[in-house]
């Protein structure tokens, strides 16, 4: 099992930047795939990046492709998403998870542990 813990989120105007961090516990998340989502009011949770144990392979969601980064470090035990160029439809509430298997996933389906999220908001 694994505690996460997201912070960082807030409110921003349209062309700002936040960077969330996910802080995990009670076990190490070096040997797993991590993974950002988010869910929009009224929307389904989707997936918005993940990095692979070591950070040598990183997937992002095409709308936001080369606006927002993925990294981890493993010795503090952390996962964060940078987040520049936001937009309004950037806003969401921004999960943090990771599976309980060690295999390279992005599907939301295989993330089993969760955190409680962060809001982020972007005004135009």
């Amino acid at each position: 099992q694994v505690q996460l813990v997201e912070s960082g989120g807030g409110l921003v105007q349209a062309g700002g930047s936040l960077r969330l961090s996910c802080a995990a516990s009670l076990r190490t998340i070096s040997r797993y795939t991590m993974g950002w989502f988010r869910q929009a009011p009224g929307k389904e949770r989707d997936f918005v990046a993940a990095i692979s144990p070591y950070g040598t392979n990183t997937y992002y969601v095409d709308s936001v492709k080369g606006r927002f980064t993925i990294s981890r470090d493993n010795t503090k035990n952390t996962v964060y998403l940078q987040m520049d160029s936001l937009k309004p439809e950037d806003t969401a509430v921004y999960y943090c998870a990771s599976p309980k298997r060690t295999a390279w996933t992005t599907e939301v389906d295989d993330f089993d542990y969760w955190g409680q999220g962060t809001q982020v908001t972007v005004s135009s």
